[in-house]
């Protein structure tokens, strides 16, 4: 595996499922054992430990679905299985209305030092239309106690673009994620993903006008309090961007355990041999054979894409010697693609990073490396 591998532990129960939401996330029920799916996971990082697991992982993230309607003996459990260096960034996702179920302060000695916490919004009627089961005061209450019990990084997820949102509410909404001062925002427009109950009984969303109005003032008032945009959704203070996610956006190695979850894994360097990994999505069918892991190469001729779809989310974007060494390509295969799309304003012409026009048109820029 490459250097700075991750590790990403899905945790596939939510109180009741959010009617946005396509991740691999079910209701909980009174039937299912928290305890019995932490024993699949260790059977699980055992059967990938034994093939190609590095030495040690510089970040975790625990996520879902609700990870933390575990508890943290349970979380505890699984980072124990794990070789973690020294610093490793270690996130937990977690909805504010689930966490009155354990201690802050129990998470972050259990070995998680870093908190992502599910706001969305602070407007109780926008929280209720997006099926979230927590108020705000609810966020407000979490945030305080997860740094009275020691957390000093913690993320805000916050969404824009709400259904029957304005731009003056989608700003009062960001005002308040801004006065609690957390390290990390990920601040990102609603979009209506298939298969979802938004998609079938889809609600009336802002207009364009007012999504672009959203978009730059929030932007503006995001850099005016001290937080560097360094991805299409994602803003950090004080040189805390998230690790995790940076390993994602520049085609890093990372495993996958638990229901669903899926790894990309260098298996040989020098070849530049890669594969995917998925486990099976239904928690019933992933508890019953843990070890039953998938893999699909991932061939030469769909690596310019594979990378780029992440890399050019950056606002920095990444070095030509990293799109090198993690696709096995050569940047002199890209060049006569990547100089037509430098010709339209929409990269830079020397190396894989975005202007802020193709920033802006990222979703056009990409259909136009998938079709090459």
């Amino acid at each position: 595996m490459l250097e700075a591998a991750g590790i990403y532990v899905h945790f596939p129960w939510c109180v009741r499922k959010c009617p946005y939401c396509d991740f691999n996330s079910h209701p909980t029920r009174t039937d299912v054992s928290f305890d019995a799916y932490v024993d699949a996971l260790i059977e699980d990082w055992q059967a990938q430990a034994s093939r190609f697991a590095p030495a040690s992982f510089a970040t975790v993230f625990l996520g879902g679905g609700t990870p933390s309607l575990f508890n943290p003996e349970q979380m505890q459990r699984v980072l124990d299985m794990l070789p973690l260096e020294a610093d490793a960034e270690v996130t937990m996702e977690a909805n504010p209305g689930t966490t009155e179920h354990a201690s802050f302060a129990d998470y972050h000695t259990a070995g998680i030092n870093r908190l992502s916490l599910g706001a969305q919004s602070f407007d109780d009627a926008s929280l209720e239309a997006l099926g979230r089961i927590h108020s705000a005061s609810e966020t407000r209450r979490a945030y305080t106690e997860a740094r009275r019990d020691g957390f000093d990084n913690i993320n805000l997820d916050v969404m824009w673009g709400l259904p029957g949102q304005d731009p003056g509410a989608a700003m009062a909404d960001l005002r308040a994620a801004i006065e609690l001062e957390p390290e990390h925002l990920s601040w990102y427009q609603l979009t209506i993903e298939p298969k979802t109950e938004f998609a079938r009984r889809t609600p009336i969303l802002p207009v364009e006008e007012d999504l672009y109005a959203m978009e730059q003032a929030g932007l503006e008032a995001l850099s005016v309090a001290g937080y560097e945009r360094y991805e299409i959704s994602a803003h950090a203070r004080d040189g805390r961007r998230c690790r995790h996610n940076l390993n994602y956006w520049r085609f890093g190695d990372y495993l996958g355990l638990g229901a669903g979850a899926h790894g990309k894994v260098t298996l040989d360097e020098a070849a530049a041999e890669i594969v995917r990994t998925a486990n099976a999505s239904q928690p019933r069918l992933y508890q019953a054979n843990p070890e039953d892991l998938s893999e699909t190469p991932v061939p030469q001729s769909e690596r310019l894409t594979e990378f780029m779809m992440n890399a050019l989310r950056l606002v920095d974007g990444t070095k030509v010697t990293t799109f090198e060494a993690h696709t096995g390509l050569e940047w002199a295969d890209v060049q006569r693609l990547w100089q037509r799309l430098a010709a339209d304003g929409l990269v830079d012409a020397e190396r894989p990073v975005t202007t802020p026009l193709g920033l802006r048109y990222l979703d056009g820029l990409l259909s136009r490396l998938l079709d090459a």
